[in-house]
């Protein structure tokens, strides 16, 4: 198996998916493994759904249902972004989708184009396994980033044993679809969906490689005795 700095530096949001099935074991081993998260006072906030074959097929036709009638999807019980997003973090993001309709084709001023690429996150781009991840809306920014750590194990266990992922914060935005076909408490709030699958390793949006801070930018180091070399 790869490293955990292989599977941090290789893993990426994959947006397209062969169609090729995912054993439930492999499935389930992933899972349970990320169960070992830490989290404050070990309060573990998650709640998880993992679909596929007829059960995730009917969950996307709801999806495309709700959509025609509400094309801007439902609404997020949370805030996915800040209202008034500040620089650099808005730098970043415009950066970051200018790349990814780039590797496809679609400049900024076709709307229609990049409307119906960011309405593939409801297909989950093709994956054979869509996961939903919910959190107990009683809980505190403490316990948010608690799920933010569940996650992250989420993705690296599963670029270790070499599938492919795409966490979607789009997938709060069909929260009363998710619940009903779910059956989700009313304590439980949809976070994100999660794209499982195979990478397609000929589509050009998987080449996509986005830029990250440089290290001055995020982090610095105080009271060592020798200075450290900082990384590019």
């Amino acid at each position: 198996m790869i490293s955990v700095t292989e599977a941090l530096l290789g893993r990426h949001s994959t947006r397209a998916f062969l169609d090729r099935p995912v054993e439930a074991d492999l499935v389930r081993d992933i899972i349970d493994i990320a169960r070992h998260a830490p989290s404050s006072s070990n309060m573990q906030p998650w709640r998880l759904a993992a679909m596929a074959g007829d059960d995730l097929a009917r969950l996307k036709a709801a999806v495309r249902q709700s959509l025609t009638v509400q094309p801007m999807g439902e609404g997020s019980e949370y805030k996915i972004y800040a209202e008034h997003l500040k620089e650099p973090y808005n730098g970043h993001r415009r950066k970051c989708a200018e790349d990814m309709y780039g590797t496809i084709g679609i400049p900024r001023e076709n709307k229609f184009g990049r409307l119906m690429q960011f309405a593939r996150n409801f297909d989950f781009f093709g994956a054979p396994v869509g996961i939903i991840l919910s959190i107990d809306r009683s809980m505190e920014p403490g316990q948010w980033a608690d799920l933010g750590i569940f996650l992250q194990s989420l993705l690296l266990l599963a670029q270790e044993r070499g599938l492919a992922t795409c966490p979607q914060a789009a997938w709060a935005a069909m929260h009363k679809t998710v619940r009903a076909h779910l059956g989700l408490p009313d304590e439980l709030m949809v976070y994100c969906g999660i794209s499982l699958g195979y990478a397609d390793p000929a589509h050009p949006i998987n080449g996509l490689i986005t830029d990250r801070a440089p290290f001055a930018q995020v982090a610095e180091l105080r009271g060592f005795a020798v200075a450290a070399v900082e990384p590019a």
